[in-house]
C-alpha cells in the first residue's frame, strides 16, 4: 500500500528545516511540540525509514529526508497555488495590541518590525487608548494585550515592566508667574493618571491651579505646550523638541513613580505570545527610568 503523506506535516519538516530547529517550527505553526513530534514519527512510518537524526540538541535530516524534503516543498507549493486558483482563502492571523500614545513613535513599530520578521503575514491590529480602557479591553478579551499606565502599588495586574518618575513639563514661551489664577495646566481629559497626580500634588501643597487647556491628544499636549499655555506631567520618554523639565524652575512639587506593564489574555495565540516577548524586550531597550 502506498501511503499517504499528511500536507500538515509536510509543512512541519519544512518549517522545522528552514527555521532551524523543530521547536521554533512548533511556534509558528501555532501546534505543540508533542504534536510535532507525532507528525515526525508517522512521515517516518509512512516513509519507512528514518527522515532525521539527531545532532547535538537538534534534528538533521537523513537522506532520505533530504529527498522528501524537496518533495514536500513541491507538494506544499502545488498545493496552495490550486487552492488559490479555486479561491480558497484562509484566515489570516491576528494579533490584537493596545498601548499609549507615548510609544507610538519607537515601541510600537519597532516590536512590530521585528515581529514581523519572525511572524510574516501575521496582522496586527495597534488600538491607542487610555489605561483604565486597556485593560478592560483585554479583560473583556477585545485585546490580546496592552501596554498601560498603573499608580505605583495599585494593580497586580499583569507584569511590571517599569517603574517611571514623572516631571513637570512646559515649552520655551511659558515664563514662570504667579498668576492669581493658579499654575495654568494643559493634560488630558478625565480620567487620567497623569492629571490625577499632577492635581494631587498642587492641592497637597495648597497651590491654586486652573486647566488651561484639555485634550485626549498626546500630540495635542506637547502643541499647547510649545505654544506656552502651560504645563503638564508626564514621564520623560520622548519629550520633544522645544519642551523642557520645569519642576524646580518653577518651585512644583515632587511628583510620584507611575508604573507601567504589561498586560495579556492567558489563552494567547503562539503569534500572540511571540508579540508579548518581543514587546517586553523593546521596552526594557527603549525605556529607562533614568531622570
Amino acid at each position: 500500500m502506498k501511503p499517504t503523506f499528511d500536507i500538515d506535516a509536510l509543512r512541519t519538516i519544512v518549517a522545522g528545516t528552514e527555521f532551524g530547529s523543530f521547536a521554533r517550527a512548533a511556534v509558528q505553526l501555532g501546534r505543540s511540540q508533542s504534536a510535532v513530534s507525532m507528525q515526525l514519527k508517522r512521515l517516518e512510518e509512512q516513509a519507512g525509514r528514518p527522515l532525521f537524526q539527531r545532532s547535538g540538541r537538534g534534528l538533521v535530516p537523513t537522506e532520505a529526508g533530504d529527498a522528501l524534503l524537496v518533495y514536500a516543498r513541491r507538494i506544499i507549493e502545488l498545493h496552495d497555488e490550486a487552492a488559490a486558483a479555486l479561491g480558497a482563502t484562509v484566515a489570516a492571523a491576528s494579533v490584537r495590541l493596545g498601548l499609549p500614545q507615548d510609544f507610538f513613535e519607537d515601541v510600537m513599530p519597532d516590536a512590530i518590525t521585528r515581529f514581523s520578521r519572525q511572524w510574516p503575514g501575521v496582522h496586527v491590529e495597534v488600538r491607542a487608548g487610555r489605561n483604565y480602557a486597556l485593560e478592560d479591553e483585554v479583560n473583556a478579551g477585545h485585546l490580546d494585550m496592552a501596554l498601560a499606565f498603573f499608580r505605583p502599588g495599585r494593580s497586580r495586574a499583569g507584569t511590571l515592566l517599569r517603574s517611571l518618575p514623572l516631571f513637570w513639563f512646559a515649552g520655551r514661551k511659558l515664563a514662570k508667574s504667579d498668576p492669581p489664577a493658579g499654575v495654568p495646566l494643559v493634560l488630558f481629559d478625565h480620567p487620567c493618571l497623569f492629571r490625577q497626580a499632577a492635581l494631587h500634588a498642587l492641592d497637597s501643597k495648597g497651590l491654586p491651579w486652573r486647566l488651561s487647556l484639555t485634550t485626549p491628544s498626546l500630540p495635542g499636549v506637547w502643541g499647547a505646550l510649545r505654544f506656552g499655555h502651560g504645563v503638564t506631567v508626564r514621564t520623560s520618554h520622548r519629550v520633544p523638541t522645544g519642551i523642557r523639565n520645569v519642576g524646580a524652575e518653577f518651585r512644583l512639587p515632587r511628583l510620584p513613580a507611575i508604573e507601567l506593564r504589561m498586560i495579556a489574555r492567558s489563552d494567547l495565540s503562539p503569534a500572540a505570545s511571540g508579540l508579548r516577548a518581543i514587546l517586553a524586550s523593546v521596552v526594557h531597550e527603549r525605556v529607562t527610568s533614568i531622570k
